[in-house]
């Protein structure tokens, strides 16, 4: 029976390894909070033109959402790096169109979330609120929406951290995520068993991180909800 040889410290005692790992989880994390933040403050949008029917706004809503829920996330990334700077002449560094494709794609898995959260707001506290004379934003911004997000944060949460792990794809544009730091690794050292379940664990440990993070801030500012 062969036992398995392995050179953990092929990559923990190297400092560049080492570096790039660290460097590369910063960087895929810090790409993802982003994203998220961009891509709920879009989604927000979205929802709300879609609940309240805006004319012809509510049908490009409806279809951007669609378009992008129907293609893959690599195949927009690649649009975005490679297809729009020839179309309008514009070029950015590759985090930079890296941060764009999962801010869009954050945006429409989001949207449906919180339309569906805004959905579940009974039709009599909007009534109420129209009845006391609030404006529609204001009944969007006061009454509909924290509701709608505190019911729809553990779905908006396990969706983020999805969404997370498959930002390794931004590897293929030539940023410097976990991925590419990973692959770098391995194509220097070929432990490719180590490398990747050393990857593994990272992405869990951060996992973790959002998941907490997430937990806190639902503590925090929906208490009233999760006491419920």
């Amino acid at each position: 029976m062969r036992i398995l040889d392995l050179r953990f410290f092929e990559i923990y005692r190297s400092p560049e390894y080492l570096g790039l790992l660290i460097e590369g989880a910063l960087i895929s994390a810090g790409l993802t909070l982003l994203a998220g933040i961009l891509g709920f403050t879009l989604a927000a949008g979205l929802a709300s033109l879609r609940y309240y029917k805006v004319p012809v706004l509510s049908q490009i809503a409806t279809g951007y959402v669609e378009f992008i829920r129907n293609t893959p996330l690599i195949v927009q990334l690649f649009f975005i790096a490679f297809g729009l700077p020839a179309l309008i002449g514009y070029q950015w560094p590759f985090w930079a169109h890296a941060l764009l494709a999962l801010s869009i794609n954050f945006s429409a898995y989001f949207s449906e979330i919180i339309r569906s959260g805004l959905q579940s707001v009974g039709k009599g506290q909007i009534e109420a609120a129209s009845a006391l004379g609030l404006p529609p934003f204001v009944i969007l911004l006061r009454v509909l929406l924290p509701q709608a997000v505190a019911m729809m944060v553990p779905a908006i949460g396990a969706q983020f951290i999805f969404l997370f792990l498959t930002t390794g794809v931004i590897s293929e544009i030539g940023v410097r995520d976990l991925t590419q730091a990973g692959l770098y690794i391995d194509s220097r050292t070929f432990r490719s068993f180590e490398v990747f379940l050393t990857l593994t664990a990272i992405y869990i440990l951060i996992s973790l991180a959002f998941k907490a993070l997430l937990y806190a801030l639902e503590r925090k500012f929906f208490a009233w909800q999760t006491a419920r």
